[in-house]
């Protein structure tokens, strides 16, 4: 018979095992009443035919767990309560690990060829990653019982693991548990009384089955801990409690959580203070966003009722502002405030010799932990030609004193849109090149082309679907050439701005000679927990990914704070359901949750409301009547599943439903709340309201009406 046929002879049955146990209604002796009603009877049939019973058991028992049928828990405790302690156990374990090892071979070979050839790719990791530690994390899920039994083996089965090896695991995995079963079986079929019930034996015996999930989760974590750390010898005393590498958002926020709760505590930075966000990113981009705005608002002067308004600047003194800025800000983030806080400052490079200790210059420090927030640098592609010239990124954007003439940006993302707007304003006639179909990928459509008219309204050059393929210097001209739809595109420059991403820093501080490990994408693996995979390093921040916002730097901090410096006690997952960010571009583009794209591509049923900006009476009084609020909710329910923003303020804007999806509160509730007349603030109630006008009672509204027809003394 050949390979299909066998298939269909497996599953037909398997199917018909399957509707004859449920048919038969055989279900309903596997339930704890039905046990206790004839335990007497079994218990005789027993003592007369040992031997029969127990192997009628055992092949019942396979049976029932190869077929991933209801009821192994109740046979599990019969087993208990009708043979002996020792006898249930052997009996149970082997033939609960046969069963397991039957479905894990029948899910292998109805299904597996064909999952591995559909997902290949992205099975590539999964697959490593049971290769290499498949036995510890099935002994770990048989262990600690998450996922149900069934699940396990028909999972399982579609990987690569050798089929002695989930067998040998499975039994040795399963064990414990079983013992646990077993035990509270036999103390329940002991009871012959109502008193029995209060008996201290059983109520140990539901304690322990209670707690022991609990207690195999923690021996799991100590295992878990001892094999990442075995290798290296561990110190008898420690400097530290934990050494934080890096000091941007994630590495400060670290830093200050642990000396707050009296930890000790050093953080190390090779450079400045306050890391990328502060010296390169958040900081100074919006000091001169806010300057190019200034500019945008005096050429709109007569929208505003005044005749004629001058601004002249120097483009280096806007430089220096934005330098002021940054040292004005600066004392936030400075060695002194942080060591007055109880944080040890060290300026040097780090390198971590072991889970241990850290070396910088010629100390070694030793640490029970460590934090890993090391950030994350532009990515610079390898276009040829692009090392010629000296192209700009966010790092050496600022040292600009002069405004450049003709500057192509590279990039449709957050930077790269907030820098073409900037430039434009300044008077620099600005190209902006993204090989995808539009601007901010991660945005609706709509909101994509309303920002490319906006900049394109402004003299920007806005280029989608052009891959950028060489830089070429002909006769001291710098040409950028592109595809676009199979044609060359060749673009002149005076600078260019290299805005297409950014990287984790990962190399150079020890992780790869120590072992971490890293994800796809090029950043630290870790767990939920924040974890490595040396469980006694965590990470925070762009290096951990999967956001690379300043925002979630700090909220990943917490964690892995905590959870390094109190996880022996409790550990705390980190929560990422709520994840906003901005876009600060004029109009601002905010963002948390799903948008309408998104529910379209998960095929979610989803209803959308939308109020228009130019309705809000503040707006108007502005001059900034442009842009929308649109909220993506369940069908006929004001739960939030995401908001857009798109207007002026709209970060600000977007903290109320931030809020309101954190902690589950509805559109009802922002509706239901009072909002200072006028602000934008009210925008966020008016499109609780327009929600609201979609979902109006009308069957109850005309029985209103007529009961006000009926009080005016109206008939009909």
């Amino acid at each position: 018979m050949k390979g299909n046929g066998k298939k269909i002879l497996i599953v037909l049955t398997i199917a018909v095992l399957v509707t004859l146990f449920f048919a038969f209604d055989l279900q309903r002796y596997l339930t704890l009443a039905e046990l206790k009603a004839r335990q007497e009877a079994f218990l005789q049939f027993y003592a007369a035919n040992k031997t029969l019973t127990l192997g009628l058991y055992f092949v019942f028992y396979v049976i029932v767990i190869a077929l991933s049928l209801p009821g192994a828990a109740v046979m599990t405790l019969a087993g208990g309560a009708l043979f002996s302690f020792l006898p249930a156990v052997i009996v149970v374990s082997f033939a609960s690990t046969i069963g397991s090892t039957l479905a894990f071979l029948v899910s292998r070979f109805l299904l597996r060829d064909w999952v591995q050839a559909r997902f290949r790719e992205r099975l590539k990791t999964v697959n490593a990653g049971i290769e290499r530690d498949g036995h510890f994390y099935l002994f770990t899920l048989r262990l600690v019982p998450i996922f149900p039994l069934f699940m396990i083996n028909l999972v399982m089965g579609l990987t690569p693991m050798r089929t002695l090896t989930f067998y040998w695991v499975s039994q040795l995995g399963m064990l414990p548990g079983t013992a646990v079963y077993v035990n509270a079986g036999a103390q329940l079929g002991q009871i012959e009384s109502l008193g029995g019930i209060l008996s201290p034996e059983l109520i140990f015996s539901f304690a322990l089955l209670g707690i022991f999930p609990l207690l195999a989760r923690k021996g799991v974590d100590i295992m878990q801990k001892r094999r990442s750390l075995k290798d290296f010898p561990k110190p008898e005393s420690f400097d530290y409690n934990v050494v934080v590498l890096g000091a941007g958002s994630a590495g400060l926020v670290s830093a200050y959580i642990a000396a707050a709760v009296k930890a000790k505590v050093v953080l190390i930075e090779k450079d400045k203070m306050g890391g990328d966000c502060l010296n390169t990113g958040c900081v100074p981009s919006k000091a001169l966003i806010r300057s190019a705005k200034m500019l945008a608002y005096a050429r709109r002067a007569k929208e505003f009722g005044l005749q004629k308004s001058m601004a002249d600047f120097d483009f280096a003194e806007v430089m220096a502002r934005v330098h002021r800025v940054v040292k004005k800000v600066e004392s936030h983030d400075s060695v002194e405030r942080y060591t007055a806080l109880g944080v040890e400052c060290i300026k040097g490079e780090a390198r971590i010799t072991s889970p241990y200790t850290v070396q910088v210059g010629e100390r070694i420090l030793t640490t029970r932990n460590i934090i890993v927030a090391t950030g994350a640098e532009p990515f610079v592609p390898p276009i040829p030609g692009l090392d010629q010239v000296d192209f700009l990124t966010s790092d050496n954007l600022w040292q600009l004193r002069e405004l450049p003439r003709r500057l192509v940006v590279m990039g449709g993302g957050p930077i790269g849109c907030e820098m073409t707007q900037a430039f434009a304003r300044f008077g620099a006639q600005v190209t902006q090149v993204e090989m995808a179909p539009q601007l901010m990928g991660r945005e609706d459509p709509e909101v994509a082309a309303f920002v490319r008219e906006r900049f394109e309204a402004e003299g920007v050059r806005v280029l989608t679907e052009h891959a950028a393929k060489e830089v070429q210097v002909k006769d001291q001209e710098k040409i950028l050439v592109c595809e676009h739809q199979g044609q060359k595109v060749e673009v002149p420059f005076d600078a260019i701005l290299v805005a297409v991403g950014r990287r984790a820093r990962t190399t150079g501080f020890g992780l790869e000679e120590l072992g971490v490990r890293l994800s796809q994408r090029g950043t630290i693996e870790v767990d939920p927990f924040l974890r490595t995979n040396f469980s006694n390093i965590f990470c925070a921040g762009d290096v951990a990914g999967p956001y690379q916002f300043t925002h979630t730097a700090a909220h990943q901090a917490w964690y892995a704070a905590v959870n390094a410096l109190f996880g022996d006690f409790r550990k705390f997952r980190a929560d990422y359901r709520v994840i906003p960010w901005c876009t600060f571009t004029d109009p601002e583009v905010a963002r948390v949750g799903l948008n309408e794209a998104e529910a379209r591509e998960q095929n979610m049923d989803h209803e959308v409301t939308r109020f228009e900006l130019a309705d809000l009476d503040r707006a108007i009084a502005e001059g900034e009547e442009h842009g929308w609020i649109k909220v993506i909710t369940p069908p006929g329910q004001d739960k939030i599943l995401g908001v857009t923003i798109v207007g002026t303020h709209a970060g600000d804007l977007l903290a109320e439903y931030i809020l309101a999806m954190k902690y589950g509160l509805g559109l009802n509730k922002i509706l239901g709340t009072i909002h200072p007349y006028p602000t934008l603030a009210e925008a966020n109630k008016m499109a609780a309201g327009e929600w609201k006008k979609a979902h109006v009672p009308e069957k109850l509204l005309a029985w209103v009406e007529k009961y006000h027809a009926w009080r005016r003394g109206q008939k009909g």
